[in-house]
């Protein structure tokens, strides 16, 4: 059994028994036979019926928001907004399905009929966190299912009521017996289940040893794995940036989710001669911030997700005070609490695990630049690169800027945003694969040559 407890209260939100290794085979074979019917369905047809899901997804919001605020903490003022991400990502990728997936045609030879189709590769597996449950989830399962496969979704146990709004919304568009569903299961049964025979790509968000664990559990097939593992996204404000504005929405980035967020904000250098300026308007807009019940509607900040996430932002953060760091909001020592008020810390280096390590909490570090040379070199000193936001007036310099960051997307004058027509990916220990855009697609078909001489 597992229980998902609330942390706002402690109370349960839903509890069931992880689904067995018989169980397991059995999905994965309905998920092969529905797959069969599936991808002899009309483009047209499977586009259609995803459309239905997705509007049921996103007139749903109010609903599935309270959901998701009970289960994972967010404020419920932001929650229903997750789902205008869903409908956005899904229709963005709907509309792209047909060009995306069309025949490639090489130049005409006379006599032949030549073509390279894009065929689906058959059970797609899906494991997603609870961060984000719906926005990390819909990226892998709605170009997958367009595309023509079947789709097991493993949820995290702490959101796993999105996997039944999931099957709701699937059912109402009545796809086909198999094509999609859903399992709960331990770390071992997840292992099993991408370790089957029967699955043929995984797409999987999570830790880095989460990554791990896939990648060695996949080893003796011959499959792709799509793995996004987080970051540790940082930001340069340059000399010429504006440098309130910037501080608004960088502190959006840094705190938004309670910092639980793979693109948020969680370092950001500035040049010199902006520097106290800068953290002024971040601490100014930190302390705009309500702590409290989610399910307030005054409430801007809810608690982390579990007790033990936010104690290692404390820890995080009393070690780097040790080190010599400068908190420049109250230091919150509520230990064992899953409500952490937001921090903003300054004289910090990279020997300081707030600096190096993923926080997934509402706290930054800011260190102040002399030029942009040191600020590329801090910012690639990670073993993260997902993304990277610059803040300046000059767009020719921000291109020379971010072609040196070792990041998978670079931002300007923005942060913390996936945009469904550009290619989520990152380098490093942030993971390899993509989804979203067209390039998403590729990941998710085979291509298929077909060499045809005509009589």
């Amino acid at each position: 059994m597992f229980q998902c407890r609330s942390p706002i209260d402690g109370h349960t939100v839903y509890s069931e028994g992880y689904h067995s290794d018989e169980v397991i085979d059995e999905t994965v074979e309905r998920a092969r036979l529905g797959q069969i019917v599936w991808r002899q369905t009309s483009l047209d047809d499977r586009l259609k019926r995803l459309q239905v899901a997705t509007d049921y997804l996103f007139d749903h919001r109010e609903e599935i928001g309270l959901e998701i605020t009970n289960q994972m903490g967010r404020p419920v003022r932001y929650s229903a907004g997750e789902l205008a991400g869903v409908k956005e990502r899904s229709e963005h990728m709907l509309g792209l399905a047909k060009t995306a997936l069309e025949d490639i045609r090489p130049a005409a030879v006379e006599g032949f009929d030549r073509k390279i189709a894009r065929v689906p590769l058959g059970v797609v597996a899906v494991l997603a966190p609870w961060n984000y449950p719906f926005l990390t989830s819909v990226n892998a399962i709605i170009p997958a299912l367009a595309a023509g496969n079947s789709v097991i979704l493993k949820h995290s146990e702490q959101t796993p009521l999105v996997a039944l709004r999931y099957q709701q919304a699937f059912e109402i568009a009545k796809l086909p017996v198999g094509v999609f569903q859903y399992l709960f299961l331990s770390h071992e049964g997840a292992a099993k289940l991408v370790a089957s025979p029967g699955v043929d790509y995984v797409a999987f968000t999570g830790s880095v040893a989460g990554g791990h664990a896939i990648s060695k559990a996949v080893r003796d097939k011959f499959i792709d794995v799509g793995l996004e593992l987080g970051g540790k996204d940082p930001a340069y404000v340059r000399g010429d940036a504006d440098a309130a504005e910037a501080a608004i929405s960088l502190a959006d980035g840094a705190f938004f989710n309670s910092g639980q967020s793979c693109c948020g904000i969680e370092r950001i250098y500035v040049a010199r001669g902006l520097f106290d300026q800068f953290v002024v308007g971040v601490v100014s807009e930190a302390e705009k911030l309500v702590v409290g019940d989610p399910r307030l509607p005054e409430t801007t900040l809810g608690p982390l997700t579990s007790a033990k996430g936010a104690d290692f932002v404390r820890q995080q953060i009393s070690d780097a005070i040790g080190q010599g760091a400068t908190a420049h909001l109250p230091i919150d020592d509520n230990w064992g609490s899953a409500y952490l008020a937001p921090q903003v810390l300054t004289n910090v280096t990279h020997d300081m695990n707030v600096m190096k390590q993923e926080t997934f909490g509402p706290v930054v570090g800011m260190m102040a630049v002399d030029d942009d040379q040191q600020a590329i070199d801090l910012m690639n000193d990670s073993q993260y690169g997902l993304t990277a936001s610059i803040w300046t007036q000059d767009v020719e310099a921000a291109r020379l800027i971010g072609a040196q960051l070792q990041t998978g997307t670079v931002f300007l004058n923005r942060c913390d945003y996936l945009d469904p027509g550009l290619a989520w990916t990152g380098v490093k220990n942030s993971g390899r694969g993509c989804t979203l855009s067209s390039i998403g697609y590729e990941q998710l078909t085979r291509p298929k040559s077909y060499h045809f001489k005509l009589s």
